[in-house]
């Protein structure tokens, strides 16, 4: 059984059990990390043990909210499904990026998710301070307009739910609105040990 099956399973157990649905914790105030909270751990070892964890590539998108500008994007490998009921899905980003507050104020996104042959993209992506849209095939996704990236693997259209902080990244909460997948038989994008498999 798959996670999407044991995920169903377990949704169908609490409800048949009579279980109460759980109420949203208070949402933290948003504030620096404090020298007391920080670990005793040296970042490029923790970044070293960490890169063992292969991870699959996304490009999260939004639409332009000012006219003239170009839509939103930035290179994510934090991405995940988070819930089957509501379906959720959720990716992390840097307090700094400067990508985040303009897909902030668009209040949705499209994260694309990129197969193997799309390593250049995603590099085009990773970079800041540029049109990174410049040259890149794209429509708009059905529910948000964001900016749905050709040749990708999958696709998921939300709306941002909730945002948490993690420390020096924001934990971004989407509800999918829509979806879908290619016909493409490729295998995904992923990163590993700082590079591209």
């Amino acid at each position: 059984m798959g996670q999407a099956g044991m995920a169903e399973a377990a949704v169908r157990y609490l409800r048949a059990a009579g279980a109460q649905p759980v109420e949203a914790l208070p949402r933290p105030e948003l504030r620096c990390v404090g020298e007391d909270e920080r670990a005793p751990v040296d970042q490029a070892e923790f970044r070293r043990v960490l890169g063992n964890f292969a991870t699959g590539v996304t490009v999260v998108t939004a639409p332009a909210t000012d006219s003239g500008a170009p839509p939103a994007g930035f290179a994510c490998q934090s991405f995940s499904s988070l819930s089957l009921d509501p379906p959720l899905v959720a990716f992390m980003v840097g307090r700094t990026s400067t990508t985040w507050p303009r897909i902030a104020r668009a209040g949705v996104f499209c994260v694309n998710v990129l197969g193997a042959h799309q390593g250049e993209l995603c590099r085009g992506f990773a970079v800041s301070g540029r049109d990174k849209f410049a040259g890149v095939v794209y429509d708009a996704s059905p529910a948000s307009g964001s900016p749905r990236l050709a040749d990708a693997l999958a696709w998921i259209d939300c709306t941002i739910h909730a945002v948490h902080t993690g420390g020096d990244h924001l934990i971004v909460v989407g509800r999918v609105d829509d979806l879908g997948a290619s016909d493409m038989d490729e295998p995904p994008l992923l990163f590993h040990k700082g590079r591209f498999l």
